[in-house]
């Protein structure tokens, strides 16, 4: 008996050895990974992808026929050509200077709405009861993969027929429309993972349900709010194709006065450049100001 306990003694190690030996490999590979060459390599690529930013940026400080010369990495040995002369051109430029602001017209309330109207929303068909709720969101589900083009030609005849076709009214509905079947279902499916436990509870506590989506859901569901604000802040401020459709010259966002000021290749560069410049680093500095919003957003249903 004493024999046979110290042979199972001795054979005890052996898988003990394997399962250490598949541990080590997965820690090698998570020391390699999160090693310095990696995150190296990692700052390498950020800093090629912000490149085309600092181009743009140098190139909107250089004076126009120095542009039209020669590259923007000029500037490196002629410091002397950065002026911001286009800057204030550009500000005296009234169409570019309201169109800045019709796309802040454009995209706040456009963002705004689609997270409230989405929150209120998700909320309803994760937790509360009324008939048809699930053949409701089967819906909503089906709308995510309605193409824009489609909508396009009747919606227009709907807004100019109640009489908001060429306003800042009509292109805020239009993005609202569109970008609410994706709130929904990005806010519906995280706020279900709410604990019941959690929400029985506040009911208990004699929380209504206004109170309890403004207490208790809307503060666990920051994250994912955040997130859809971003997506959706970055959607409507980068539109083209609906802006242009929607808007008249009055109501034009950015993208729009952009593409009007194009009339012959360098003619106008020194407006064009700080235009686009100012129209893609807001969305930066937005995305920067909120990314670790945007990245609990995006990991939280992963980790559930």
């Amino acid at each position: 008996m004493s024999a046979d306990a110290g042979r199972l003694t001795k054979a005890a190690p052996e898988p003990r050895t394997a399962v250490e030996g598949e541990r080590s490999l997965g820690a090698r590979l998570v020391s390699f990974v999160s090693g310095g060459m990696v995150r190296v390599f990692l700052i390498v690529v950020g800093l090629f992808w912000l490149v085309p930013t600092l181009g743009l940026l140098l190139s909107s400080l250089r004076p126009p026929d120095e542009m039209s010369a020669s590259g923007w990495w000029e500037v490196f040995s002629k410091p002397s050509q950065l002026t911001f002369d286009s800057y204030d051109k550009l500000l005296g430029n009234s169409d570019i200077s309201d169109s800045i602001l019709n796309t802040v017209l454009i995209t706040v309330p456009a963002t705004v709405l689609v997270v409230v109207i989405g929150a209120l929303a998700g909320y309803a068909f994760a937790w509360m009861e009324f008939p048809g709720r699930d053949w409701w969101f089967l819906g909503v589900v089906g709308l995510l993969v309605v193409p824009v083009q489609m909508a396009l030609i009747p919606i227009a005849e709907l807004f100019g027929n109640i009489g908001i076709f060429g306003s800042l009214i009509g292109v805020v509905l239009f993005h609202v429309g569109f970008g609410l079947p994706f709130a929904v279902f990005l806010l519906r499916n995280f706020f279900a993972e709410i604990p019941r436990e959690l929400l029985e509870a506040a009911r208990l506590d004699g929380a209504g349900e206004l109170r309890l989506f403004f207490r208790v859901v809307m503060p666990l569901g920051g994250p994912a709010i955040a997130a859809l604000g971003i997506f959706q802040f970055l959607w409507v401020w980068n539109d083209m194709l609906v802006a242009l459709i929607f808007t008249d010259a009055d109501s034009q966002p950015i993208t729009v006065a952009l593409q009007t000021q194009v009339r012959q290749f360098g003619s106008n560069v020194d407006v064009l450049a700080p235009g686009a410049f100012i129209s893609m680093v807001i969305p930066l500095v937005v995305f920067f100001a909120f990314q670790r919003q945007f990245v609990s957003g995006v990991m939280a249903g992963a980790v559930k």
